[in-house]
């Protein structure tokens, strides 16, 4: 059985005790359902006992498979962490770094490009993600580092707040917001919003920060990027509030951007890593990195 039990079989498993289900977890590994089905059937086979009871939407971990499960995290683990090691003596480095996509688009392209010139043997692979899903991926070892904004919940991992950033109204041009000379929060509560879809932590964050100041806006229509956002302000569509960075490499002319007057709302841009895992001297430069760009 020794000789059978290979790696992939037990990432697959791995994988498939996560996500609890068949279907997510053959599109996370680009397998078809029935081959997934066949490999943890093998194993199951092999053990003599079946690691997962099969409920209709769902499966679940037996006893064995509870057993199985951490035993198989940290032998990937210590292969990972020891290729990780080995590798160091190559020629190229390779980081797989995560960003929300608040983040990737404005902030990342002049952090790499800096990045490269410094360090032009080592490889950014970059992984745009949800919050929730870059948490997850952090503590699998599946990226080695990630760009997210605070708060976050993240257990295990490590974070560092990297910088404040500024939390902007955006405007089509000729909105009667555009020339106000004094901007308090409650002055976008008589105008419809454009907002991301709540999967998205800036929507949360620019909630929060209403709900704090009493103001209630209401959201008319949700998109899944930021730069439809834009757009949509753009065609009249409503009003939206934006991160500084957004702002910063916006050349339109059809967008005004404008700051609030009292408290303004912000979010902070953090850093996190697992520590349990082997760092790189890549991924370490990478983080002192981002340090000096604070």
């Amino acid at each position: 059985m020794r000789n059978d039990l290979s790696l992939q079989l037990l990432d697959q498993f791995v994988v498939l005790a996560r996500t609890k289900n068949f279907t997510r977890a053959a599109e996370e590994l680009h397998l078809s359902q029935s081959a997934l089905s066949r490999a943890i059937q093998k194993l199951e086979d092999q053990l003599g006992q079946p690691l997962f009871e099969r409920k209709p939407r769902e499966v679940v971990l037996t006893e064995l498979g509870e057993l199985l499960l951490q035993r198989a995290k940290h032998i990937l683990q210590l292969m990972e962490d020891t290729f990780s090691e080995l590798s160091e003596a190559g020629r190229r480095g390779r980081i797989r770094l995560g960003a929300i996509p608040t983040i990737a688009p404005y902030f990342l392209p002049s952090l790499l490009s800096s990045f490269a010139k410094k360090y032009p043997d080592i490889a950014v692979i970059v992984q745009e993600d949800t919050t929730e899903n870059l948490i997850k991926r952090c503590h699998h070892g599946e990226i080695d580092l990630a760009i997210l904004a605070l708060p976050l919940l993240a257990k295990n991992l490590e974070i560092e707040a990297l910088f404040d950033e500024e939390l902007l109204l955006v405007v089509p041009v000729g909105h009667p917001l555009a020339t106000s000379k004094t901007l308090p929060i409650d002055a976008v509560e008589a105008f419809p919003f454009v907002m991301l879809n709540e999967a998205h932590c800036l929507t949360d964050n620019i909630a929060t920060f209403c709900r704090r100041k009493a103001v209630q806006p209401v959201t008319v229509e949700r998109t899944s990027q930021l730069a439809t956002v834009q757009e949509l302000v753009s065609l009249n569509h409503g009003v939206s509030i934006v991160p500084d960075m957004a702002r910063k490499i916006d050349t339109s002319e059809q967008r005004v951007y404008r700051s609030f007057t009292g408290e303004k709302p912000r979010r902070t841009v953090a850093m996190m890593w697992n520590a349990q895992r082997f760092q790189s001297k890549a991924v370490k430069a990478l983080m002192e990195h981002l340090r000096k760009r604070k």
